[in-house]
């Protein structure tokens, strides 16, 4: 396989070809597009303009879970790397102890996080791995047809609810920002939506704040950013943004959890 150098932070190390600038473009070019009234390239071009304020952008990898709404993180410019479902904490922790990126950070759906993945999450929390995740929340399982997931809310109708979520059948949501919260080798942990622009540029808040904690090496930080999806609601994009104010922003609230030194 050829070869290319390394830019940036790894100069001098090679990696496969295929992942070079010219490459990289190429991906970005012919990245996949989302539903309609999607709102998960909203929140990657908060990620991006997150990474852009900080100076990051050529200088992080991101790990890519699986879910529908993160088809778009490709987009952004950064190195990447495709995880097994569920894994993507894995296989961060794995190149920032190995390759030693100045930030990597996982882009993961609800269920790759914290159904498949809650393991990986749960042990990379606990030995405080100086990773970032964010885990983008629509409430649902939207890449394989709409079924129940650990973060959809009470009362809700999927697939496989078709009555609604009730919760002494099927449990209660995950709050995950809030578990996390509580683990001594969690740096930073917080909840923002990007469903309007107001939302929006707190979410960009708080990408920079736990980019930042991990660049300090405080431990693992993590940041759930609530996003619609019509196409599984079964609503116009419109009536899901008055789902998502009326329904999951009052079940999943907004704002910080942890914070052990990352400021404004």
């Amino acid at each position: 396989m050829s070869k290319a150098l390394v830019a940036g932070p790894l100069k001098g190390m090679v990696r496969p070809a295929s992942i070079d600038e010219k490459a990289r473009t190429s991906v970005a070019v012919t990245a996949r597009t989302a539903c309609p009234g999607c709102l998960g390239p909203v929140a990657v071009r908060g990620i991006y303009e997150a990474l852009d304020d900080l100076q990051l952008l050529g200088k992080a990898i991101v790990i890519r879970g699986i879910g529908c709404a993160i088809g778009s993180i490709s987009r952004i410019g950064v190195d990447s790397v495709l995880a097994a479902h569920g894994r993507a904490p894995d296989v961060a922790t794995a190149i920032k102890r190995i390759l030693k990126y100045p930030l990597v950070f996982t882009a993961q759906g609800d269920g790759d996080c914290f159904a498949i993945g809650a393991g990986s999450l749960m042990n990379a929390a606990a030995r405080g791995e100086k990773i970032t995740v964010i885990m983008f929340n629509n409430t649902i399982y939207g890449t394989t047809g709409g079924q129940m997931g650990p973060t959809t809310t009470i009362g809700q109708k999927t697939t496989t609810t078709p009555e609604g979520r009730d919760p002494t059948a099927n449990g209660y949501p995950a709050h995950v920002p809030e578990l996390m919260a509580a683990l001594p080798g969690v740096a930073y942990s917080a909840r923002g939506s990007v469903n309007n622009p107001a939302n929006l540029g707190r979410v960009k808040k708080y990408l920079k704040k736990a980019f930042q904690a991990q660049m300090e090496g405080l431990g693992l930080s993590l940041v759930e950013i609530i996003i619609a999806c019509p196409t599984n609601w079964h609503l116009s994009p419109i009536d899901s943004l008055k789902f998502a104010e009326e329904k999951v922003l009052p079940e999943f609230p907004l704002g910080e959890f942890r914070n052990t030194g990352a400021q404004d």
